[in-house]
């Protein structure tokens, strides 16, 4: 990859004399001697005179001067961020060094990494009326803004230099929201910009003082592109040039909350902020418990997507989907909670209390019985797009196995007569053998994926259905009032469905036995003559050569072989309007079960073959 230079204009003022003395101002260090050395010892051979060189200054589009914005953004994004420790020392712009040694109300502890500050915070939150109190053991080592080291040995010259940081969230000059990924490198230039070295910085610590060099006049540098910007969310952005370098720092250094409070964990937090911390990027489930039970086994790496406009998306590990809704609310001294509602969910189904946030990791409870820790990853891709529901769509038949509208069961009406999705927004219902046409589309909306289905005289399919489940041979959809249940369908892929077709098409057939909760109605079906066709169309000869139509559909259903009848309204077959268990199926017999209502009494119904 190649890579551009954006130029640090610096004016640089030199004596003859200085550059034979290291004491003077201008060479303040070894290191400086040895890096200018290359072009000072170039304009000896030149000049015996004490002279002048001015830089010409580029235009503002190619480099900035080292009092510029830019310069002074670079250096203010990498000073010390001292507001992670304040829960020891309560000042932003200085940070302890570690390891140390505080008492925590009473308790000593040895502080060997940022992990340990856990510690105090949960012996601060031991009990909620007592006074909490920590203290150093000195001496301690700060480390300043700067990046500058400084032993403190007593009480009051720290409580010095936390008084010079201000108070609790007062503007500071250091830039928190944005940070740059390393290494970056730099290119030093002699007098005439002929590149003589490069420097590669690693760290926050070696770009601060690197830049003070360049505000002091004292190298002539460039950045080496292109650079990649880290926000305080975890994306990233690539620059390319100075000015892009200028822009983005300056576009996100007031993005983020700086933290710049003395309360650790945040649990200070507004709804506001935290709405928006949630929906910024995809969560995975990292630890999970309920009612006192570890459920992380079963829950690990469930990916959640929060969405504006109260919808939650949830990935399982298998690839199913869930949609439902989630809201927060501030409760009046005790923070925030956060409630999720999924109708097939329960373990999540509740209102959550949040109790810690970090930076890419929320932690939630409710009371003494669970917790839930998420972790970010905003690489996670949770929902389904338009094209691969479409795909999804258009592999199999569907079939309707549950429909309520306005309260009204009209599951009924679809039993064996299944929607077959096809290219250009095509659908088609299959009744009675016969395919009635109609159309669908995918919607995209901000709640989720969606889909409407036209298909004349189907009214009650005629809907935007929101897809709130996808999975492997199931698809959920809801609206406001009404609730659709689709399954797949795939007929060829199945042996023992391919084996009950050829038996059932093979020949006529009658019905041998009827019991409906008990009672023997087989006297009604005498003389009727039902044959099966391949299109999924049933016809029934009445005694009297009367013929009437229906629909059938074998599949099966969570592993259990299944066979449909539809003769909608036709007597006395409307009777057998049900998704029946096979029981038993040779070249000569069919038994079939079907539990009648709710009152667990079974109906049997037995076709034979007539000979």
């Amino acid at each position: 990859m190649s890579r551009r230079v954006g130029i640090f204009k610096v004016k640089l003022f030199y004596h003859q004399k200085a550059m034979l003395n290291p004491k003077s101002n201008i060479m303040k260090t070894n290191w400086r001697i040895l890096l200018l050395l290359p072009f000072f010892a170039l304009l000896m051979f030149t000049s015996c005179q004490e002279e002048v060189v001015d830089i010409t200054q580029p235009t503002e589009a190619e480099a900035l001067v080292a009092d510029s914005e830019l310069t002074a953004f670079v250096s203010a994004a990498s000073k010390m961020d001292g507001s992670k420790d304040n829960i020891i020392d309560r000042a932003s712009c200085i940070s302890v060094k570690l390891p140390l040694t505080v008492i925590v109300n009473g308790v000593e502890i040895i502080i060997d990494s940022e992990e340990d500050f856990e510690v105090i915070e949960a012996i601060f939150d031991e009990f909620d009326n007592d006074d909490d109190n920590l203290e150093m053991i000195f001496p301690v080592t700060i480390i300043n803004a700067d990046h500058d080291e400084i032993v403190i040995n007593n009480a009051d010259q720290f409580e010095a230099y936390a008084e010079a940081c201000g108070g609790e969230n007062e503007e500071d000059d250091d830039i928190e929201c944005i940070d740059f990924k390393y290494p970056i490198s730099f290119s030093i230039f002699n007098a005439d910009f002929l590149i003589i070295d490069t420097v590669e910085i690693e760290n926050d610590r070696q770009l601060h003082r690197f830049i003070r060099r360049v505000k002091e006049y004292e190298v002539i540098a460039s950045i080496n592109y292109p650079v990649t910007m880290v926000l305080a969310d975890g994306s990233e952005i690539q620059v390319n040039s100075n000015e892009q370098l200028h822009n983005t720092i300056r576009e996100a250094k007031n993005t983020c909350d700086e933290d710049d409070d003395n309360d650790y964990n945040d649990d200070d937090f507004t709804k506001e902020r935290l709405d928006n911390y949630l929906i910024k990027c995809p969560w995975l489930v990292h630890e999970f418990k309920r009612d006192a039970v570890s459920l992380t086994d079963r829950y690990f790496e469930y990916a959640i997507n929060f969405k504006e406009g109260g919808v939650v998306v949830m990935r399982e590990r298998n690839g199913d989907i869930l949609t439902g809704t989630w809201q927060t609310r501030v409760v009046e001294g005790r923070g925030a909670k956060l409630k999720m509602e999924f109708e097939n969910l329960a373990d999540f189904t509740l209102e959550w209390y949040i109790y810690e946030i970090e930076e890419g990791r929320v932690k939630i409870y409710q009371e003494d019985t669970g917790r839930i820790i998420m972790k970010r990853n905003c690489d996670v891709l949770i929902d389904h797009t338009k094209e691969r529901v479409e795909n999804y769509l258009q592999e199999c038949l569907w079939r309707v196995t549950e429909l309520d509208v306005n309260d009204s069961d009209k599951e009924e009406d679809y039993i064996g007569t299944p929607l077959k999705f096809f290219e250009n927004n095509v659908v088609k219902i299959r009744v009675e053998g016969e395919l009635i046409e109609g159309s669908y589309q995918v919607l995209v909306r901000p709640a989720g994926i969606g889909l409407e289905i036209n298909l004349e005289g189907r009214p009650d399919l005629k809907l935007q259905w929101l897809i709130t489940f996808l999975g492997e041979d199931k698809i959920k959809l809801s609206n406001e009032n009404n609730e659709m249940v689709l399954r797949r369908h795939c007929p060829n892929t199945d042996g023992d469905l391919n084996y009950i077709l050829d038996i059932l098409v093979s020949s006529e057939w009658e019905v041998a036995l009827y019991e409906d909760s008990g009672v023997n109605e087989t006297a009604d079906y005498f003389g009727y003559k039902i044959s099966f066709f391949e299109t999924g169309r049933v016809r029934v000869t009445d005694p009297n050569n009367g013929i009437f139509g229906g629909s059938w559909l074998s599949f099966r259903d969570d592993g259990q072989l299944k066979l449909a009848f539809n003769f909608s309204n036709n007597q006395p077959f409307d009777e057998f309007n049900e998704r029946w268990k096979i029981v038993e199926i040779n070249e000569n017999r069919i038994e079939l079960k079907d539990i009648s209502g709710g009152d667990g009494l079974i109906d049997i119904l037995v076709l034979e073959r007539i000979q």
